[in-house]
């Protein structure tokens, strides 16, 4: 269920509490949740996902990304949770925004769009979606 990006970041479809052991069996510290509270009531919300992975000794952050887009302030809150050095497990609804968040992060540092745009299709995303912002933020823009 999880895709692995590079070989500090995975991602995933939500995640239910008991896939929060599985990711840690699998060296994951941190779990970035990218889903807004709310937007499927049925599926584990913020607090008890954080919950379950403190219980677990895991890191967690919330980094919610809404169907109206990206911001600076995101992008720049995924920036940091990256340079902590950490193995993550980001998730969200299919994994997509968790994917395009990474790759704005990974642009916005100088990494090469071609580059991401291969490690994020190497995991089954398409960055086509922000491939312009990508290129913008690459470009120092």
């Amino acid at each position: 269920m999880f895709r692995k990006i590079n070989d500090n970041i995975s991602v995933s479809p939500q995640i239910t509490l008991e896939d929060i052991a599985a990711a840690k069996a699998e060296g994951v510290t941190l779990i970035i949740n990218n889903r807004p509270d709310g937007e499927d009531p049925s599926a584990p919300q913020s607090a008890d996902i954080e919950a379950a992975a403190r219980d677990e000794g895991l890191k967690y952050i919330a980094i919610p990304i809404t169907h109206s887009g990206f911001s600076g302030p995101q992008v720049d809150a995924m920036i940091a949770a990256l340079a902590d050095g950490d193995k993550i497990l980001a998730y969200c609804r299919s994994g997509t925004r968790s994917t395009l968040l990474w790759s704005l992060a990974q642009a916005k540092q100088g990494v090469s769009p071609d580059e991401i745009a291969r490690l994020a299709g190497n995991a089954g995303y398409d960055i086509t979606p922000v491939r312009a912002m990508v290129d913008a933020l690459a470009a120092g823009q």
